[in-house]
């Protein structure tokens, strides 16, 4: 055997290990509010954040240190003190913005809870399905998406649709597919007080969810949220717009789903899919991106699919499978839109 590969692989295990480390201890620190705590205090000591924090001294100490190691915080060593840089905070405490990426760290502790369950389909089949994970990982979902949906769905992303923006500005009609809880019919209805807005989704928790947030933000007037099947829905006018957001690959009748979104779809309409960024063949996803989103179709998105005995098509779908599952649908235009992301790629489909 090659001594010098054998060497680098065990290098390799170590740091594979250490990241998920680094994601638990990072997930403590966001529940634990460490992270806000000392955003802008500078340097710290271990005494100061936990007078600050009121935590557990043990502890506190223990996640400074791995924090320092992981060079997540910065440590002085002539003074014993922590700080987090401005440059980490701003992605660490973010909430809200189209920046945040502390939930990615909160979402792998999260999935690799259902690890053991997983291990087991390999023999049985099956899979989790959406409405056995846990509220606390809905939420966590919800706090990495939101503020792209809030933030850039009714600018960047629209200015990229000219046509749709024009629609929803004179006064039009948007439907969400699989809306979680309501985040971009919430955005765009604040944004076009002139169109109407539905959302449908099979879980009951995230359409109450929808509902209240709705509420709060003055929209429910013009957004509808329903807890049904898109099989079981219908309108008596077509929808000049039709979303779905990082959902068509999680799909357990992909085929049938998008034949009844084609038919909700006016003419001229435009369904406009968010999906997760990969490269088409295998050997040009070797990047940490693509890893994250293959562990992400493990243990969420393709097992939910299989668990409804769905294809299980995965995350990691790509582009030109899109394409030809469109078609297949029976959709004419296609169009990968110019929208700058290193996560997601965007698809305008019409008739």
């Amino acid at each position: 055997m090659d001594q010098d590969r054998l060497k680098t692989f065990s290098r390799r295990i170590f740091a594979d290990a250490a990241s998920t480390m680094v994601s638990g201890l990072a997930y403590l620190g966001s529940r634990n509010g460490l992270f806000k705590l000392m955003d802008g205090r500078g340097a710290m000591t271990v005494e100061d954040v936990v007078s600050a924090s009121g935590l557990h001294a043990s502890y506190v100490e223990e996640w400074l240190k791995g924090m320092a190691a992981a060079e997540i915080l910065d440590y002085d060593p002539q003074h014993h003190t922590f700080s987090l840089p401005p440059e980490h905070a701003y992605f660490l405490n973010s909430e809200g913005t189209d920046h945040f990426m502390t939930g990615l760290y909160e979402r792998v502790v999260a999935l690799l809870g259902v690890a053991p369950q997983v291990a087991g389909f390999f023999r049985a089949g099956g899979g989790i399905r959406f409405s056995d994970y846990s509220a606390e990982f809905h939420a966590i979902s919800d706090r990495l998406n939101r503020g792209a949906y809030e933030l850039r769905l009714p600018t960047v992303w629209l200015d990229e649709m000219p046509a749709v923006r024009d629609k929803l500005t004179r006064g039009g009609r948007a439907l969400d597919f699989g809306c979680g809880v309501g985040r971009p019919s919430i955005a765009l209805a604040k944004a076009f007080p002139r169109s109407t807005f539905v959302g449908i989704d099979s879980h009951a928790g995230s359409i109450e969810t929808a509902q209240r947030l709705a509420k709060e933000a003055g929209t429910d007037g013009r957004v509808t949220f329903l807890n049904q099947r898109i099989d079981d829905f219908s309108s008596a006018e077509p929808f000049d717009f039709i979303s779905a957001c990082d959902c068509v690959h999680d799909l357990e009748d992909p085929l049938g789903t998008l034949r009844k979104i084609r038919a909700l779809l006016a003419p001229d309409g435009t369904f406009f899919v968010v999906e997760l960024k990969v490269a088409d063949k295998l050997e040009e996803n070797k990047t940490p991106i693509s890893v994250m989103f293959y562990g992400f179709s493990m243990f969420y998105c393709m097992t939910q699919s299989l668990a409804k005995g769905g294809p299980g098509l995965g995350t990691c779908f790509g582009t030109s499978n899109m394409k030809a599952l469109m078609h297949e649908a029976g959709f004419g235009r296609f169009e990968v839109l110019g929208i700058r992301s290193p996560v997601n790629v965007f698809y305008a489909v019409g008739h």
